[in-house]
Formats: C-alpha cells, sequence, structure tokens
C-alpha cells in the first residue's frame, strides 16, 4: 500500500487515484460510492463509544453510468435483500477496529458483488434422461403402484 498523496490514507488493492477498480475492464468513479462512518458494536473497549469505526457504503446500482446493463441486472438479483427498492446496494464494515480496514474490506466487499454479477450464467442445455434412469422411474412406479394395489384389496375385501 502507498500512501495518497492528497488525503494521506493509504491506497488499497484495485484502488487509484479516485476509482476502484473491480476488474481490467470495469472501473467505478469515487464519486458514485457514498460512505459513512457510524458507530460500530463489538471489540475495541472504550474506543467503540468514542470513535466511528464501522463504515456503510452506498453504491446506485440502477444509476450507475459505470455498469452495463447486464452487469446491473445480475447485480440486482445477486445482491437481494441489500439493494434498497431505490436500487442502492448498502454494504456495511464492521469486522475490524479500525476505519481504514473497515473501509477497505466494504470496498472489497463491493468489488466481489460486482465481479460476481460481471460472469455471465452458463446457458443450460436440455437433455434427454439416460434409459437407465427412465426405466429405473417407471420401475419405481411400478413398485408403489403395486403397494398400493395390495392395499386396495386388502380394505376392498372388509366391505
Amino acid at each position: 500500500m502507498e500512501a495518497r498523496k492528497d488525503s494521506g490514507r493509504p491506497v488499497s488493492r484495485g484502488e487509484e487515484h479516485g476509482r476502484l477498480t473491480v476488474s481490467p475492464d470495469l472501473v467505478i468513479d469515487e464519486r458514485e460510492i457514498e460512505e459513512r462512518f457510524v458507530r460500530s458494536s463489538g471489540p475495541g473497549g472504550q474506543n467503540v463509544n468514542k470513535v466511528a469505526t464501522a463504515v456503510q457504503i452506498r453504491f446506485d446500482v440502477r444509476r450507475s453510468p459505470s455498469l452495463p446493463e447486464a452487469v446491473r441486472e445480475r447485480l440486482l438479483r445477486i445482491a437481494g435483500s441489500r439493494v434498497s427498492t431505490e436500487g442502492i446496494l448498502t454494504i456495511e464494515a464492521r469486522r475490524f477496529r479500525t476505519q481504514e480496514r473497515n473501509r477497505e474490506d466494504a470496498r472489497d466487499r463491493l468489488a466481489s458483488l460486482i465481479r460476481r454479477a460481471q460472469e455471465a450464467p452458463k446457458p443450460r442445455h436440455a437433455t434427454r434422461p439416460t434409459a437407465g434412469s427412465q426405466a429405473r422411474r417407471l420401475e419405481s412406479k411400478r413398485r408403489r403402484g403395486g403397494i398400493k394395489a395390495s392395499r386396495r384389496a386388502a380394505g376392498d375385501a372388509d366391505e
């Protein structure tokens, strides 16, 4: 990690000068990501009550000019309940005791979600059931039918 000139904070993996590099062909501008630091629960002793170390990242998936349409749709589906009805993806990171590590963790999680959305699903090719599987299926149906028929025959004799 190298120190950034403008803010003095270190530059994490995949991040350089106001951009979050998700993959070689997809870069998200820093202005599209909104960060908020909030107080965190968990480890940290008295520091927890004084310092806002947890980070909340908000990324507007629907209005992002950086995302191709196919990636946008898959990301909305993959993110699930983390996306609001307005299409804003929210990621909270509070695993670490420092703002910087939580910030890096949240950005890494955002990048990995987008990377997953970039992978196009493999198209499913319809296949036919094998002769053996068809035979097994029909045999089990015959067996089950025989069991039910034997119940019926026993029940009919009582009436």
